[in-house]
């Protein structure tokens, strides 16, 4: 079955209830019910909930094969976490036929690869996969779908009982003896603990994982001790410094300087533009660079920012410590200038993924949104966007919050350039669709701007203003490395021989060696709820 961005769904993966995506705010009004966990009651007093091993804590939670084991990545590349417990499941238990439904995976997480290759794990539901686990993945070796959300749709699936969470465990900075742990004050700091809200509500078992036992009571506590059943303290949960990353820097790069000027010339032209107004911006030089000019226009209208959301970086809060922005409300933080800000800087709070994006809910902030920001690794003339695979499709990125900022956004802005790496980002067809064209406003590159035809409203605005734009098409066609002199193949020839070993089929969803077996399982979806590979509205 074809869904509204015109990708053929297979009918195997229409179960249960998943449809395939029909369009913007589609599911609006229809009801959920929620699932309610299967918890052990606790009427005795203990002393504490502590135990000595990972492997105690399996054992203490009734870890068997089969299960599903949830994990949070607010400390990114540097999390050991996942890694630890999966080693104690596999290696010490021997348990196997295993599945991590984790908020994110990357470079840090690569050795579970290897137990996806020995068949230990057999099932990944993430909302970002990168690494040695996205080629393992890419290749066909798990033995099952791999299912990617957005994190708006993980929550919503958990709430409602689509992923049902065995155990969850929550890599904390600071725990009380019964588990009140928070993302700061310790030597492993975070911030917001954000993604691990819903699952410790929602798993039948909690174990909080630290490296800094503190005095009862941690308070305010991110994840309860209500929820949580065992506690346990090891060397180090992980290695803050790598929580940020390049692309959470600003980019001192002219080429993305200006683009961001541009972005923010486009915002200002916008009637959403006023004081009070909303704001996110992604991870991404140009995407982060904007905050520098944005503010430029606030000072020009005497004008200050509502309220800002998000993955939460150091030039956010810095404008909150100036006064221009009202309040900060943060579901992860991307540098320790964000980390160490959070619960301190008045102003600056702390909510869930749900409360953040789950469009299942009835007041997810990204419903309030007048502004995003949003990189792009391509983008396609139906303005559709891919941010999780390669030109090869390899998974090697993630939806994080894309589609649920785009979806429930007055404007989202898309910026990137137009050549990346010697491929073009402005493309026929996408790869893959993260975010489908129904969500997306405004494309701003290096080479031009292009407002999607559904909003003649900013077609309006923008001409107002005075500022130029052009077709998508328009982009599409320009070849910036024509006047270098170079001989660049065809985005077509270049993809047919990356991979000549799969369907040439461009619009298919799913690559296929074996009309059998997929070869590969490329996110084909929309929207909000991410569902996997099939751009399914479950």
């Amino acid at each position: 079955m074809k869904n509204y961005v015109g990708r053929e769904i297979p009918d195997y993966l229409l179960q249960n209830g998943k449809e395939v995506y029909q369009g913007k705010n589609y599911m609006d009004g229809k009801y959920i019910k929620k699932a309610s966990p299967c918890t052990r009651r606790c009427e005795k007093p203990q002393e504490s909930k502590i135990v000595e091993t990972l492997a105690d804590a399996l054992k203490l939670c009734g870890a068997k094969s089969g299960m599903t084991f949830s994990f949070h990545h607010h400390l990114r590349d540097g999390d050991f976490v996942v890694n630890m417990v999966m080693k104690a499941a596999i290696e010490e238990l021997g348990l196997d036929n295993l599945t991590i439904a984790a908020t994110s995976l990357g470079a840090a997480h690569d050795p579970v690869a290897e137990y996806i290759t020995e068949g230990k794990v057999v099932g990944i539901q993430t909302s970002g996969i990168r690494g040695k686990i996205g080629e393992v993945v890419s290749a066909g070796l798990l033995k099952t779908p791999a299912i990617v959300r957005s994190h708006g749709g993980r929550p919503r699936a958990i709430e409602g009982g689509e992923v049902h969470i065995d155990i969850a465990f929550v890599a904390a900075p600071t725990s009380d003896c019964v588990g009140n742990c928070r993302g700061i004050g310790g030597k492993s700091n975070c911030g917001s603990m954000g993604y691990a809200m819903t699952d410790a509500k929602y798993a039948d078992h909690v174990v909080v994982v630290t490296d800094c036992l503190v005095d009862f009571p941690n308070m305010p506590a991110s994840v309860e001790a209500i929820d949580v059943d065992a506690v346990v303290v090891v060397d180090s949960i992980g290695n803050p410094k790598k929580i940020a990353s390049a692309a959470a820097r600003i980019s001192q790069n002219p080429r993305d300087l200006m683009m961001a000027e541009n972005v923010a010339k486009v915002i200002a032209a916008t009637p959403y533009f006023k004081d009070g107004f909303s704001f996110q911006t992604g991870v991404g030089g140009p995407s982060l660079a904007a905050n520098l000019f944005l503010e430029k226009y606030m000072d020009e209208r005497g004008i200050k920012m509502g309220w800002a959301i998000g993955g939460i970086c150091g030039p956010m809060v810095e404008m909150l410590k100036k006064g221009k922005v009202g309040k900060v409300i943060d579901v992860q933080d991307f540098d320790l200038d964000a980390v160490n800000s959070i619960n301190q800087t008045p102003n600056h709070f702390e909510m869930s993924a749900s409360q953040y994006a789950n469009p299942a809910n009835k007041g997810a902030f990204v419903n309030k949104l007048d502004f995003v920001v949003l990189a792009a690794l391509e983008i396609d003339t139906q303005f559709n966007v891919n941010v999780l695979t390669g030109s090869d499709g390899v998974l090697r990125g993630a939806p994080g919050g894309h589609p649920d900022t785009a979806a429930g956004s007055k404007c989202c802005v898309i910026v990137t350039p137009l050549i990346r790496g010697r491929m073009a980002t402005v493309c026929e067809h996408v790869v893959t669709v993260t975010t489908p064209g129904d969500c997306v406003d405004v494309l701003v590159t290096d080479y031009g701007i292009a407002v999607n035809p559904l909003r003649p409203d900013l077609i309006e605005c923008l001409d107002n203003a005075g500022i130029p734009h052009v077709s998508i098409e328009s982009l599409k066609e320009k070849d910036p490395t024509i006047s270098s002199g170079r001989i660049r193949l065809s985005r077509s020839s270049r993809r047919a021989t990356a991979r000549s070993s799969t369907s040439s089929a461009r619009s298919s969803p799913i690559r296929w060696t074996d009309p059998n077996k997929p070869k590969r399982f490329p996110l084909n979806s929309g929207k909000r709820f991410l569902c996997p590979l099939t751009a399914c509205l479950s």
